[in-house]
């Protein structure tokens, strides 16, 4: 054994000794503590300088649940702007877990209305209020936003009032806990400092209207789908896009989960399944897309259903011939500016 490796093996175990030391002392105990803290209020407060579009899955499941998956959310950081697009129940910490940097929170984009795109928009408001931001937080959305705002706001109105009465006008400025509601139309939704975004309308009848969202920024491109089935406004919007986050459906996997369903009895599950195969991307007609489109990378999120073991995924994904993502969540997508580079981590 040479003498470099005994070397590296000693600081192995000198580092192993030291940890366990430190973990079976109060002291010890204290000063880890205090520095996994410090690591992940950092990522907080100082998110990363970059230069590009940032990019984190907050929620990669759909309505079937999935204990290690949070509902639909995706995460669009472009500087000093970070975008929310839905928000299902899970996804506020699955953000705060990955040193999301809620006080740059400048909208709540709505793809639609489905329970598990708008459950967590509760927890957004309050955790991007706790972090400081410095507006109220805007949902935007196709017409019916106001009512589901509304709703927040008459539900919540108790409980701002316990935050703001507990931590002082200063630090919990009443005002800054109502939500605000945005409605709109397809088209530039939004053009400051650098980044477009543009609202395009998807297929995901009978729900009408619904849409999904491009974000350009610093010659960089990324569309979230939202739930559609593959059409010919998902293509347009898609055109030449870096990075295409889209709505997944198994049809074999559904069609199976159906199948069990109606052998066991449970004739209304059995039915729900059989319903959803016409209103999602189906994994058959993306290999299409990406030809027509261009596109060149696509990930896939709002898993219908969500795969829980490399079995489903392979059978997910095994009509896909291009080059796809599974993703999870917490994976992050690194577009930098004047590039072509995609990093995932």
């Amino acid at each position: 054994m040479n003498k470099v490796l005994l070397i590296g093996l000693a600081v192995v175990v000198l580092g192993a000794a030291g940890y366990g030391v430190l973990t079976n002392t109060r002291a010890g105990q204290d000063f880890l503590l205090e520095q996994a803290l410090q690591a992940q209020l950092g990522a907080t407060s100082n998110p990363r300088d970059f230069k590009g579009l940032e990019v984190m899955v907050c929620g990669s499941s759909s309505p079937l649940p999935d204990p290690n998956r949070a509902q639909a959310c995706i995460m669009v950081r472009a500087g000093n702007q970070m975008f929310l697009v839905d928000s299902g129940s899970g996804a506020n910490t699955v953000l705060q877990a990955n040193g999301a940097p809620y006080r740059l929170l400048r909208g709540l984009l709505l793809t639609h209305f489905h329970s598990d795109h708008i459950s967590g928009i509760g927890d957004m408001n309050l955790s991007s209020w706790v972090a400081g931001r410095p507006e109220p937080m805007q949902v935007i959305g196709p017409e019916g936003v106001e009512k589901v705002v509304a709703g927040y706001n008459m539900a919540f109105e108790l409980d701002r009032g316990y935050r703001t009465l507990h931590h002082g006008e200063d630090l919990m400025p009443s005002a800054l806990g109502v939500i605000e509601a945005r409605t709109i139309e397809p088209g530039v939704i939004h053009n400051k400092d650098g980044l477009k975004i543009t609202a395009f309308e998807v297929d995901h009848a009978p729900i009408k209207p619904a849409f999904g969202y491009r974000f350009d920024y610093e010659g960089r491109s990324v569309v979230v789908s939202g739930d559609t089935i593959v059409t010919e406004g998902l293509e347009q919007a898609a055109t030449d896009v870096d990075l295409l986050l889209t709505d997944a459906l198994s049809h074999k996997l559904i069609h199976s989960l159906a199948k069990v369903a109606a052998s066991a009895g449970a004739k209304n599950r059995a039915q729900i399944l059989r319903d959803v195969l016409d209103y999602h991307a189906d994994t058959r007609n993306l290999d299409g897309l990406a030809q027509r489109s261009n596109i060149r990378q696509i990930a896939l999120y709002h898993l219908v259903p969500p795969t829980r073991n490399s079995l489903m995924e392979k059978i997910f994904t095994r009509d896909i011939q291009s080059d796809v993502i599974v993703t999870h969540d917490g994976m992050r997508f690194w577009l930098a500016a004047d590039s072509e580079d995609i990093v995932v981590e």
